[in-house]
């Protein structure tokens, strides 16, 4: 049960939508897949799923080349892509009956995958009377009615309200626990709910890859702070156990410490011995979010 990535690059005419891209996943981790719009994301989870090759590089799942045999490694995989295709004139039963008769899969589990995603009263229906919620519920059921190794799944919680969103959190935690399950998101705080690992991508190119647990450990205090005049970039560099600065707007700082200690402080007395007035100042601890932000701004 593993996701084997090495070396993978994709590109469309001159523009390169993946370069030199190589990562592991085994059983039993949870992984969120983050990045901006148009950083590579759908285009490597389609290549992980044999629905596109890439122009370079080698891609396993469970032991088996994606690139050599799609149809035997894709019966080991289940996806749920970013627009998911059903056929909407289709009763919900029916259609994942349909899609049970491809994997030869038995009735019994069919009963199973509808309870395991809250479809049950909805079964009688037609896909196309579903609210959008419960129709990402019929294509995560979809993906994973032949239990398969690997999922893939391209923001499973899109159109979902709050309540949804729990449920399927729940789901996704409780699968990835005999699974390798690997899902892309905008939505900061299920990545910290729901994952082990994070993969953080832009423009093609791997920039993160830590567990979760590593990058709560990080001591980053975030500190916005206004000034009544500009202030020269250089006269921050003074302050001890900073990481990064940010001119947000014209007298406005965010800047980045490293340190178990308030810097509020330090601010205050830099702000004394260059006769500055602190206009505002507010603090926060950094979490995914702000890393985020940083990391692909």
């Amino acid at each position: 049960m593993s996701i084997k990535v090495t070396s993978v690059s994709k590109s469309y005419k001159t523009q390169k939508a993946l370069n030199d891209v190589s990562f592991f996943a085994g059983k039993g981790e949870i992984i969120g897949f983050l990045g901006p719009n148009g950083a590579g994301k759908s285009t490597l989870m389609k290549i992980l799923t044999g629905y596109i090759q890439p122009t370079n590089g080698q891609v396993y799942i469970n032991d088996i080349d994606v690139l050599q045999f799609p149809i035997k490694a894709q019966k080991s995989i289940g996806y749920l892509p970013e627009h998911n295709p059903l056929y909407k004139e289709m009763y919900v039963r029916e259609y994942l009956q349909f899609r049970a008769a491809i994997f030869k899969i038995n009735k019994g589990d069919i009963e199973t995958c509808i309870e395991k995603v809250g479809l049950k009263k909805e079964v009688s229906k037609k896909i196309s009377q579903l609210s959008k919620g419960y129709q990402q519920r019929v294509g995560l059921a979809a993906a994973i009615l032949h239990n398969p190794d690997v999922l893939i799944l391209d923001e499973p919680t899109t159109g979902l309200d709050p309540n949804q969103i729990i449920e399927i959190r729940t789901l996704i935690k409780e699968l990835g626990k005999d699974k390798t399950v690997l899902f892309s998101t905008h939505i900061m705080q299920e990545v910290e709910a729901v994952c082990d690992r994070v993969l953080i991508i832009k423009k093609g190119e791997i920039l993160v890859d830590k567990k979760i647990d590593a990058l709560k450990k990080h001591k980053h205090q975030v500190i916005e702070v206004t000034f009544d005049i500009t202030v020269d970039v250089n006269l921050f560099k003074k302050l001890p156990n900073i990481v990064s600065l940010e001119n947000t707007t014209e007298n406005t700082w965010q800047l980045v410490f490293e340190s178990d200690l308030d810097m509020r402080s330090q601010i205050f007395d830099l702000a004394q011995e260059n006769n500055l007035k602190i206009l505002g100042l507010n603090t926060q601890n950094k979490n995914l979010e702000t890393f985020f932000r940083e990391v692909t701004g």
